[in-house]
């Protein structure tokens, strides 16, 4: 059985090198560029990848289609830059696609947060489905948040990702921008609205349910900072849906 790993990217120089490391046993690499500036393709190219490029961007997942449509391998594993595969997990993939007993796979992801790993505030085990069979998976158009639907059984890998998603707090701030645009856009077109109470109504309740119900005040300061932040990303959305809601 073959293995395809994809990834879709944008100026990734700093992280890409060690996650195109991790996944050195696969048969096949292919990166998806949206238009790089920096290193990356160049890096990507180091480690035997298949570099395409795209010059629009259709959102996460309808660009990860796309890789994944470039893939030639019996079995895929899609994989972030921030992320990178243990030597526990390369094994577990490695057995799985020899001797499969699903048609997907989920897998846990051990993320880093300003220098803890995080096993709280709702980011462990954090599983994700991410091996699967070409022909029995595919992502969900969603622009952001985006998923893979699975037509047949799906199991469990042992092992899991390193996942190091914010090199700073600037870019966690910039991100939960981005992401809170995307998002209202997309809960604006399915038809959802919000009153003007709404974004106060759904900012704390998220930071009720990652610090409390979801354990956060175990993760030290950083657990704090990541209600917090998850509250204020749940504010920009509602209050972006609002004024969407209202043509402003």
């Amino acid at each position: 059985m073959k293995l395809s790993v994809i990834l879709i990217v944008k100026n990734e120089a700093e992280r890409l090198d060690a996650c195109l490391a991790s996944v050195s046993f696969a048969d096949e690499i292919i990166v998806l560029d949206s238009g790089s500036t920096d290193e990356t393709c160049a890096i990507a190219r180091r480690h035997g990848a298949r570099v395409e490029t795209s010059a629009d961007w259709p959102g996460f997942g309808p660009q990860k289609n796309r890789a994944l449509d470039l893939a030639t391998g019996d079995w895929v594993l899609s994989i972030d830059a921030d992320e990178q595969v243990t030597p526990e997990l390369a094994q577990a993939i490695q057995a799985a696609v020899q001797a499969p007993d699903a048609d997907a796979y989920r897998i846990a992801r051990l993320s880093r947060f300003c220098g803890r790993w995080i096993r709280h505030s709702g980011w462990w085990p954090d599983y994700v489905v991410r091996l699967f069979r070409r022909d029995a998976g595919r992502f969900t158009d969603a622009a952001v948040h985006e998923r893979v639907q699975v037509r047949g059984r799906t199991g469990t890998l042992r092992g899991h990702f390193l996942h190091d998603p914010y090199a700073s707090l600037e870019v966690f701030v910039d991100k939960i921008n981005r992401y809170s645009t995307e998002a209202a856009r997309s809960a604006f077109e399915r038809g959802r609205r919000t009153s003007v109470l709404g974004p106060f109504g759904h900012a704390a309740w998220t930071f009720i349910r990652h610090y409390i119900l979801r354990r956060g005040f175990l993760d030290g300061w950083q657990g704090l900072v990541l209600a917090g932040m998850a509250a204020t990303g749940s504010f920009y959305r509602y209050v972006k849906l609002y004024r969407l809601g209202r043509g402003l």
